[in-house]
């Protein structure tokens, strides 16, 4: 591929009349070729280790025991934490399954569908290919704009899925809030202890008689798992509708859609609380803890859904011949004038 390239460079100069390179400026210009490459394929390879340990972590907040839940207290008779058991997550009406597949579906869906259709659009595919660059990652593997805005948006809201739930894991772990049901699953022996008085706080774990997965999973309340993933993948979805999808037909089309998908979470939320699942404060740090994830993901790392080249304020300078002047801020090329004079070659690399 370089070869072929180099082959047609050679062709152009000794078209226009220029004498031809000299060997250490074919070294110089095949080892920026090859910069480009590297700097590429380390990027990518840098993103696939910190989503691998991001995943993993999430792996070993979710299916193992690695991290112990804090053991906290509570009062005898406590009327919050008496509520019936609704019986296990599978048993509720958005059970964990159907939870899951929908939060992960419904925004790759919208961010595939939208990408393509406006990639096909005459009018916006121009703005596309102007913010976006066709990057190299190997000797015939490449990624055209379209491609690389799909891998980037969908890539940065799995991440922001994955990051979401390891925050709730976290909280889960190291408060050890009671959910509404525990008194009820736990069966405290409340002859081993003085519960005389309403108001006797019992610190002592080894007081439950219940079945100890369930009373573990009722010490995993705050802050509710349900309602931060939905509002996150929500809230990330409606980011990527107004920052992006740009229709002239409907006014009330992006409007209705949005708040379809927010209302889809808010009701979430709402049941945990009427199956006495969670507390309503639990719900509310869940809303929070997924907005924040979603703002930070949305504003500051993909910019709004925006390229990643921007709209440049100022034309490029142009040399006497009239060709665009191109320049490299990461790497100082050895040869600037070729650059210069050959732009088209270096858009592809």
């Amino acid at each position: 591929m370089e070869e072929e390239k180099f082959s047609m460079l050679e062709c152009m100069r000794k078209s226009r009349g220029e004498k031809e390179l000299s060997v250490l400026e074919k070294l110089s210009y095949k080892l920026h070729a090859y910069q480009m490459k590297i700097i590429n394929i380390v990027s990518m390879n840098k993103q696939l280790v910190i989503m691998a340990g991001t995943v993993l972590l999430a792996y070993y907040f979710e299916c193992t025991d690695t991290f112990q839940v804090h053991i906290q207290g509570f009062f005898c008779q406590d009327g919050d934490l008496m509520k019936p058991y609704p019986g296990t997550e599978e048993e509720s009406f958005i059970t964990p399954l159907l939870l899951y597949c929908v939060l992960a579906a419904t925004p790759t869906a919208i961010i595939f569908i939208g990408e393509i259709s406006m990639y096909f659009i005459k009018s916006t595919r121009e703005s596309l290919i102007a913010q976006e660059k066709t990057i190299l990652t190997g000797e015939c593997c490449y990624l055209n704009p379209l491609l690389r805005r799909i891998i980037r948006f969908i890539g940065v809201f799995a991440f922001g899925l994955f990051a979401t739930d390891i925050f709730v894991n976290a909280g889960q772990v190291v408060t050890g809030h009671l959910t509404p049901y525990f008194l009820t699953v736990c069966k405290p022996n409340y002859t081993s202890t003085d519960c005389r008085a309403h108001h006797q706080f019992i610190n002592n774990g080894d007081i439950c008689t219940g079945d100890l997965e369930v009373i573990e999973k009722a010490r995993r309340s705050f802050p509710s798992k349900h309602a931060a993933l939905s509002i996150y993948s929500a809230l990330y979805a409606t980011m990527y509708i107004t920052s992006t999808i740009k229709t002239k037909s409907s006014r009330l089309a992006k409007p209705v859609l949005c708040l379809g998908t927010l209302c889809t979470a808010f009701l979430t939320g709402l049941n945990r609380v009427s199956e006495y699942r969670n507390h309503c404060s639990d719900v509310i740090a869940g809303f929070i803890l997924g907005t924040a994830v979603a703002l930070f993901l949305g504003m500051c790392v993909v910019h709004n859904f925006k390229g990643t080249q921007g709209s440049p304020s100022k034309p490029k300078p142009e040399d006497p011949r009239g060709v665009p002047l191109m320049a490299f801020p990461r790497i100082e090329s050895p040869l600037e004038t070729l650059s210069a004079q050959f732009p088209a070659y270096w858009d592809q690399s």
